[in-house]
This record gives structure tokens, C-alpha cells and sequence, in this order.
């Protein structure tokens, strides 16, 4: 008889576990097909749309801050200081005197930095673009930056080939290229150091688009965590209760 019992009753738990089973793939079913998520109320499309037009936005406003004058000269967060493989360089040629110089190259290497992001809005507004996020829904209620960081994982590579010769450009009009040969030939000539040229122009385009990241990471913040800076109805339906 309590043989019987059990087996009723392991009958009546497998029968309870496979219709879960089958309301969870009813559920799936459901929001496959019609693209949204009970959890948001939003749809995949306004998700996409929303991280889209967030990107969007931060890049414009992050590119207008970085390239004005100062943009990064006079931001601690995003200064590109002299290449840290070069450091001991650096302090030689102060040491020797030469320590103006080594703040007008400072200087312009910044102003370069500048320079190229006044370009560098069409290049990140093509790549969002061009983006598909397939898991949207994570990103939406991810980190305060993790659209950013979505962008960052999947641009930076194409970003650096496009970024490189408007650094490579705005270098040589801020005369950042003609300082920096001025100081390795300097420092090169003092006897037994070791011989430096680091790449300067993957340094500079390196370090300005992580400062530009870097702004668009706080873009995307504030957009999440401020009501003020979510400027569209799209930007407040997809965000306005995300977090």
C-alpha cells in the first residue's frame, strides 16, 4: 500500500513539473513572439531604440565637451600625460633643463586630443548605428555604464583604424609630432641611456578614445539616473523606470 502511495504521489510531482515546464516554454513563446518582457513592459525594439538613442546622445555631448579648448587639457579624468614608458625620459630632460619643453608637448598633445574629437561624433554615431544588441534587455538593466561598455567591447578595434589618422593629423598642426622628435633627439644624444621612440600616435589615439569612453560612460549615467538629462520621450519610456 505506502508502495502504491509513493508512486502516486511521485506521479503527481512529475505531472506538476512538467506543466511548469510547459507554462515557462508557453511564456518564452509568448514573449518571442511578441518581443517584449513582462518585467519592462518594453518591447525589444524600444529597447535597442533606447540604448541606441542613449549612445547617440552621450556621444554627441561627450565629443562637443572633449573637443573644446581645455576639453582635456584641463580635465584630470581624461589629460593625456607624457607616455608612461617614457617616464624616465621625461624626468632626465627636466633635470637637463628642459622642462618647458616638456610642457609644451604635454600641452599639445592634448590640444591634438581635442582636435580629433570634433571628428570623432560621426565615427561613434556609426558605429552605434551599425550595432545590434542582442541582449538588450541585460544591457537596459545592467550597470549605470553598460551601454558603454557594450560599445567599447565591440567598436574599439574599428574605432582605433578610423581615429588614428585624425589623431595623426591634428598631432602634426599642434606641432605635438615636431616637440616629440625635438625631445627623443635630445634625450637620445645623453650618453649610455637607453634609446626611446615610443609609437606616439597610438599612444595619443589610445588614450583620447578612452577619454572619449569615458565621457560617454558618464553620459549614459546620467541619463539613467537623471530624469533632467532623459531629453526625448523615447529616452523617458525606456529609462525613466529602468533603475
Amino acid at each position: 500500500m505506502n508502495k502504491k502511495i509513493a508512486i502516486i504521489i511521485l506521479s503527481v510531482c512529475v505531472s506538476a513539473t512538467q506543466a511548469q515546464s510547459l507554462k515557462d516554454k508557453l511564456k518564452a513563446a509568448e514573449t518571442k513572439v511578441t518581443g517584449s518582457d513582462s518585467k519592462t513592459g518594453l518591447s525589444n525594439d524600444d529597447i535597442i531604440a533606447g540604448l541606441k538613442e542613449a549612445l547617440n546622445t552621450g556621444t554627441n555631448n561627450s565629443t562637443a565637451s572633449a573637443s573644446k579648448v581645455d576639453g582635456y587639457l584641463k580635465n584630470p579624468a581624461i589629460y593625456i600625460p607624457f607616455p608612461p614608458e617614457a617616464e624616465k625620459m621625461k624626468s632626465e630632460l627636466i633635470k637637463l633643463g628642459y622642462k618647458n619643453k616638456v610642457d609644451e608637448f604635454e600641452t599639445s598633445v592634448n590640444r591634438a586630443a581635442e582636435q580629433a574629437a570634433a571628428s570623432a561624433a560621426p565615427i561613434f554615431l556609426g558605429a552605434v548605428k551599425n550595432m545590434t544588441v542582442t541582449d538588450g534587455l541585460s544591457i537596459l538593466q545592467g550597470a549605470d555604464t553598460a551601454a558603454t561598455h557594450y560599445l567599447r567591447q565591440n567598436t574599439t578595434s574599428a574605432l582605433t583604424t578610423q581615429y588614428q589618422p585624425i589623431v595623426k593629423d591634428a598631432l602634426s598642426k599642434v606641432n605635438a609630432t615636431a616637440y616629440w622628435a625635438s625631445l627623443v633627439k635630445i634625450y637620445n644624444e645623453i650618453p649610455f641611456v637607453k634609446k626611446q621612440n615610443p609609437d606616439l600616435e597610438g599612444f595619443v589615439t589610445g588614450k583620447a578614445l578612452d577619454g572619449l569612453f569615458y565621457l560617454v560612460g558618464q553620459e549614459e549615467a546620467k541619463i539613467r539616473k537623471n530624469p533632467a538629462a532623459q531629453v526625448t520621450d523615447l529616452l523617458k519610456k525606456v529609462f525613466g523606470g529602468a533603475k
